[in-house]
């Protein structure tokens, strides 16, 4: 059973903007698949994602995003990568983190979403769309 059972298919962005930990301008472009995981600054939830390994999603770029940053020392340890960005989880339609989107930038589409239970949890829900 998925945490979602009908992802909503939509539009995505095809470039990122935000800042980091420490207020410095961060932007990107979405290439290939791509997982972005939605934290948010209270959640405790959250601290396997950010304390996981960079394959621990399996074989796909990862960006962890969130409107507001945190003070809690996991966040400032993550191996990957994070952007503050409100704009960017308005762009994706993401509106309750802990949750998380497959981009396919090739067509610049949401493919794929859930909620967030933990790393292997999300690596196993989107396995299919990694192939």
């Amino acid at each position: 059973m998925r945490s979602i059972s009908s992802p909503r298919e939509r539009s995505a962005p095809r470039r990122y903007r935000g800042v980091d930990l420490h207020g410095d301008a961060v932007e990107g472009e979405f290439v290939g698949m791509t997982l972005v995981v939605a934290v948010k600054e209270d959640c405790l939830g959250c601290r396997s994602v950010f304390q996981s390994s960079v394959d621990a999603f399996g074989d796909v770029t990862t960006l962890l995003v969130a409107a507001r940053a945190s003070k809690e020392p996991w966040w400032g340890e993550t191996h990957h990568r994070l952007v503050i960005s409100e704009r960017l989880l308005a762009d994706l339609d993401i509106r309750f983190p802990p949750s998380y989107v497959v981009i396919d930038a090739t067509r610049a589409t949401v493919v794929c979403e859930g909620a967030v239970f933990g790393p292997e949890q999300v690596k196993e829900e989107i396995a299919a769309y990694l192939m």
